[in-house]
């Protein structure tokens, strides 16, 4: 049974960035720290790709990974269980730092709370080492539902307490960032929606404060925000990096597993190949007596799409599984344009 409930804002945050007439350009080799936030999604690894095409130094950038389920010892519920092994492939083959970050509990926990404050956020630092903040002030409230299907942010928590203020307390928790300038690059793109379309390509980070007494500089890049799927696709094949397994199975969009936005085709798969996780998602659905989606439950959606036949055992395997044993580059003549490129644009509005 679907009822609507209004959602909760604990915080005021909005999709679209400030809308100032012009910040200026950017001096790409101006920074201190050059900060990708990735996903393992095809966006995010060309934002990477990108600013090594312009010769910025390996020594200065850092891979962030914002994990959507919480700490690597908690249960795995939205992700798709390679994304970690995959980003760690991918680090290990650029030589390049990959640090953590996530909420406790993650999605889930903040979908499931009942009179409790939010969770603390935790992330990991330079020299192996973990940062917990937060979690222990504001008001109690009650959540009880899933992420709405919205651009509004407040709404659409998914995306805003588990990935925009995850990143923006590592950013604001870590002094090497203060008396410095630091370019925090993400990969949204124009093509994918009316609302992303509006994004200016480069900003002041919602964390800058390079006026106050800590002189954190911090600049916010969307280095793709012009390219179009055709663009993503002939990046990846220049660099002969393999695209996420997600990709290989079908998928057009490589975010969480089960996304908010995700179509019949996507739950019909997933129901297929992860009959576990799936039944887990309908159950949280049964409990909370609400739907992911308006007006049908994970069952009926699944029930009028087709599972993707390039899902194959031994596709399947591989992104169901926990490590990457596959070559993360090949050469530009060897690769392949995945099974979902160019498919049905299920993601953000």
């Amino acid at each position: 049974m679907t009822t609507e409930k209004k959602q909760i804002a604990l915080f005021d945050i909005t999709d679209a960035p400030d809308p100032r007439d012009k910040f200026g350009e950017i001096d790409l080799h101006s920074y201190d720290h050059y900060i990708v936030a990735i996903s393992g999604g095809k966006d995010s690894v060309c934002c990477l790709l990108h600013l090594l095409e312009n010769g910025v130094p390996r020594s200065k950038i850092e891979l962030w990974h914002h994990r959507v389920d919480g700490g690597k010892d908690e249960p795995r519920v939205w992700d798709w269980p390679v994304t970690d092994a995959y980003l760690e492939a991918l680090a290990r083959a650029f030589e390049l730092p990959l640090y953590y970050s996530w909420k406790v509990n993650g999605i889930t926990g903040e979908m499931m709370r009942r009179n409790e404050l939010t969770k603390p956020t935790c992330f990991e630092v330079p020299g192996g080492h973990t940062v917990t903040t937060g979690g222990n002030r504001g008001q109690e409230s009650t959540r009880r539902m899933f992420p709405a299907i919205s651009p509004d942010m407040s709404k659409r928590f998914c995306s805003s307490y588990t990935k925009i203020d995850v990143g923006s307390k590592a950013l604001t928790g870590q002094t090497r960032f203060c008396n410095k300038r630091t370019l925090f690059i993400t990969g949204e793109r124009a093509e994918e929606s009316a609302n992303r379309s509006k994004y200016l390509r480069f900003e002041p980070h919602r964390s800058d404060r390079r006026e106050g007494r800590l002189a954190r500089h911090v600049d916010a890049w969307r280095p793709v925000l012009d390219w179009s799927e055709a663009d993503i696709w002939a990046c990846m094949k220049r660099w002969g990096v393999q695209p996420h397994p997600a990709y290989i199975l079908g998928y057009s969009r490589c975010s969480c597993a089960y996304c908010i936005f995700g179509s019949a085709n996507n739950f019909a798969t997933l129901r297929e190949i992860d009959a576990q996780g799936f039944h887990q998602m309908a159950a949280i659905e049964d409990e909370l007596g609400h739907t992911m989606k308006h007006g049908a439950s994970l069952h009926q959606v699944a029930d009028a799409g087709k599972p993707y036949a390039a899902a194959t055992p031994e596709r399947v395997a591989l992104a169901m599984g926990t490590t990457y044993d596959q070559p993360i580059i090949v050469s530009p003549d060897q690769w392949e344009l995945p099974a979902g490129a160019y498919g049905v644009n299920d993601g953000p509005q």
